[in-house]
């Protein structure tokens, strides 16, 4: 069930309840006809990861951006759901919405969300953009990054909140922009730092869970891999080189960009995100 709050910008904010907490998203566009985009932010971060591409979509698209569970808007959230539960109440809010045959574009953990997605609605997706995400299948990773994964949540509850963030913030993004951005987003969690651990632990351990059931999550759509050059969060080059090896999925590099490439080169992102769109149409 979903329900208006406010508005943010041009869009709508909106409510979508579950067993577990209430999902916050925005809606904007809505005009038959237009491709609906959805974003999906990484792990920690919130809507405003997107606002750049936001800004340059509302107006010739259906966009819709959410808070993931326990991030930002959408808490209290229980933390006992996986990456499917994620894909599910994405399902659930897109069909309350009308978003059909929507194009997921997803940042880091909202690219395994979006995999999550085609895996369990294979015929609902017509596109899939990853940026600066990774592939979901067991075989990229290996069983000492698996352990790891499961184990993150201590380090983030022990770890001195200023070193967090400032890994939070310079360690993921080139830019100036990018950096302010995160670091307001981050202070979210300020003064909270064992919410901010269990969330991190959590979206981890799911993760983890979602790449050792060694399911398919083969992409059946149309798709594009984006990675910023500087891109040190875990592996993530070496992910993206793999994956585009493995698939032949286009993998566009952004120079200069570092994990949140959408927010260090929005125009090159955006630019990449029409010409891929604009790809859908004409096929």
């Amino acid at each position: 069930m979903s329900d208006t709050k406010e508005k943010r910008y041009a869009m709508t904010e909106k409510i979508y309840n579950t067993p577990n907490g209430d999902i916050h998203y925005w809606v904007g566009g809505r005009a038959d006809g237009k491709a609906n985009l959805v974003f999906l932010p990484g792990l920690t971060a919130d809507h405003r990861l997107f606002d750049k591409q936001i800004e340059y979509f509302e107006d010739s698209y259906n966009v819709l951006v959410w808070d993931a569970p326990g991030h930002a808007a959408s808490y209290p959230f229980e933390l006992n759901f996986s990456l499917s539960d994620k894909a599910k109440w994405l399902d659930g809010i897109l069909t309350a919405e009308d978003f059909r045959k929507p194009i997921i574009i997803g940042q880091s953990m909202g690219g395994y969300v979006g995999q999550a997605y085609s895996e369990l609605f294979p015929k609902k997706l017509n596109g899939f953009i990853s940026i600066d995400s990774a592939p979901l299948q067991r075989k990229y990773v290996t069983s000492a990054e698996l352990w790891l994964l499961k184990r993150m949540e201590p380090v983030y509850r022990h770890y001195p909140w200023k070193l967090l963030l400032k890994s939070g913030t310079k360690g993921i993004a080139m830019t100036d922009y990018g950096r302010k951005l995160m670091y307001n987003i981050m202070t979210v969690y300020s003064g909270d730092q064992e919410r901010y651990a269990k969330l991190s632990g959590h979206g981890f351990r799911i993760l983890a869970e979602a790449m050792e059931a060694d399911l398919p999550y083969k992409l059946e759509c149309p798709a594009l891999l984006i990675c910023g050059e500087k891109d040190h969060a875990g592996s993530c080059i070496r992910y993206n080189k793999a994956w585009h090896k493995n698939t032949g999925i286009r993998l566009e590099w952004i120079e200069g960009a570092g994990h949140n490439s959408n927010t260090d080169k929005p125009e090159v992102v955006n630019s990449l995100i029409e010409d891929f769109l604009c790809g859908i149409k004409e096929e």
